[in-house]
């Protein structure tokens, strides 16, 4: 029996749970696109108490790059302290979990008027996530403004080891302004 700390912070929302074998044991969010930080660590303080966590699962976006960076550091820095796994899934692939169509396109707030979003076809993605206009997104029926599930988020294969980050940084050095 694995006792797993589920964390994602792709969306607004910072998400935790504690999850054995598929069942929920604890649940907590916040929801503020810039709470990631405070949010999360109180999450995860009221969550384990009484636990003895065996793994991690983190959501590796694609998200806004404070969003990710807070969860997948907070993520490894917890697994590394307790000498215990961290494993890195896609956060859309858990929302995906949530709709049962054929095909369907999900999407999540990027902020600057776009969505990241991926499309689906029998509960597996197409191709890699990308970041668009929403006008931009279409041929399927589009799911927005939902938030991953947690169970799925554990329950997802693979391990991505870098964060989804899908647009180039805001930041500049400063000999590289024009």
């Amino acid at each position: 029996m694995t006792i797993t700390l589920a964390i994602d912070t792709s969306t607004s929302r910072t998400s935790v749970a504690i999850i054995e074998d598929g069942s929920i044991l604890w649940s907590g969010h916040r929801d503020g696109a810039t709470e990631h930080g405070p949010a999360l660590p109180s999450l995860v303080q009221e969550g384990i108490k009484g636990f003895a966590i065996d793994e991690v699962v983190v959501g590796m976006g694609p998200g806004p790059f404070t969003g990710l960076r807070v969860g997948i550091a907070f993520a490894q820095s917890f697994a590394l302290a307790r000498g215990i796994s961290v494993r890195g899934v896609c956060s859309l692939d858990a929302i995906a979990a949530q709709v049962d169509e054929k095909e369907f396109i999900v999407t999540v707030d990027a902020r600057r008027k776009e969505v990241y979003w991926a499309r689906y076809k029998d509960g597996v993605r197409v191709g890699e996530p990308a970041v668009s206009f929403p006008a931009d997104v279409s041929g399927a029926p589009i799911h927005p403004d939902l938030y991953p599930d947690m169970k799925a988020l554990v329950a997802l294969t693979g391990n991505i080891i870098e964060p989804m980050y899908l647009r180039r940084p805001d930041a500049v050095a400063t000999a590289d302004r024009t």
